[in-house]
């Protein structure tokens, strides 16, 4: 089954219009969940808007709450989220970074008790549609156990980073985990393999079994202790410059709200050689692309090919959605 972009984005308003969302906040809120399934983030498009609504019901997200300024310390502002909407505060502090950026060369900004920014890469793509190099990332709450440990203290905190270029963004959007809990949710809902370990199951066995890793909490760090150290950093560090909540923090919480986020901006435009520096960019690209092909005849792509791939494919045909999902999200108001 698939729905046409501007479908989706119209039910998505009609709900959140319906939750005390402005005309213009539901449009845009609606759009970025609507982008993330139509460049095929399915897990934090259609397939995590029923959770949104429950966590607006619930009073974790604010409809109507919209970020203050806390403290300006020249190129950095420190924002204070108000428990709004987790994508809508991930917009804004990015597009006031990139007016940082524009002003001064780079710009950042730390916000707190925000809520879950959805796809991470969609404040990437913001950044280098821009013209700008931007670096951002998220903790989340404690779902991921450190190297070594089979308790939960780590967030798999997602980062981004973006560059722009004319031929369209590179754009890398990972966490800090082998994979995400939304991707792994997928893969259990359809009893399909993942394609490399990404967890353990309750006795401790690496597996493939997403069911059994969901069921169990504990998420493989990419890298092993590399992404378990690189988590804890994360962590640290957008702790520190929002002086918002810790992953630690939010464990105590129970649940996954009153996040603390970064966005970090630089003008690429400002640089004297820019045009030599797209030209390498282009060089760089070409090489990657001559790679030769795997044992199984894979392509080497850089970080974002593919999302142009599918958002055409998903503009041209309509983007795919389970059947039963699409009919919660047609519940949702009824």
């Amino acid at each position: 089954m698939r729905i046409p972009f501007e479908q989706m984005v119209g039910r998505f308003r009609s709900v959140l219009e319906k939750e005390g969302f402005t005309p213009e906040r539901a449009e845009l809120c609606s759009r970025l969940f609507a982008e993330s399934s139509r460049d095929g983030v399915y897990s934090h498009g259609l397939n995590r808007f029923p959770l949104f609504i429950d966590y607006i019901r619930k009073g974790y997200v604010r409809a109507d709450a919209e970020p203050v300024l806390v403290e300006s310390l020249g190129v950095l502002e420190r924002w204070d989220g108000r428990s709004g909407p987790g994508n809508l505060n991930a917009h804004f502090s990015m597009n006031r970074a990139i007016e940082l950026a524009k002003q001064h060369g780079i710009g950042c900004v730390a916000i707190r008790d925000t809520n879950h920014w959805m796809r991470a890469g969609s404040y990437g793509w913001q950044a280098a549609e821009s013209g700008c190099i931007g670096i951002c990332w998220t903790n989340t709450i404690p779902n991921m156990p450190p190297w070594g440990s089979k308790d939960n203290k780590l967030g798999n905190n997602p980062i981004v980073f973006a560059v722009p270029r004319p031929e369209g963004p590179v754009v890398l959007d990972i966490a800090m985990s082998q994979f995400s809990y939304g991707k792994m949710g997928i893969h259990a809902q359809s009893g399909e393999p993942l394609p490399v370990d990404g967890g353990f199951d309750r006795d401790g066995n690496a597996t493939r079994d997403a069911a059994a890793i969901v069921e169990s909490r504990r998420a493989m760090p990419i890298g092993f202790w590399k992404g378990s150290g690189l988590s804890f950093m994360l962590d640290l560090i957008v702790t520190m410059l929002s002086g918002g909540n810790s992953s630690m923090d939010m464990g105590k919480l129970g649940t996954e709200r009153n996040l603390s986020q970064v966005f970090l901006v630089i003008d690429a435009s400002r640089l004297p050689d820019s045009d030599a520096i797209n030209g390498k960019i282009r060089e760089i690209i070409d090489d990657l692309h001559a790679a030769a092909p795997d044992e199984k005849g894979g392509k080497a792509r850089y970080p974002g090919e593919e999302t142009v791939r599918v958002r055409e494919r998903n503009l041209r045909e309509g983007i795919p959605v389970d059947e039963a999902m699409w009919q919660r999200v047609l519940e949702l108001d009824a």
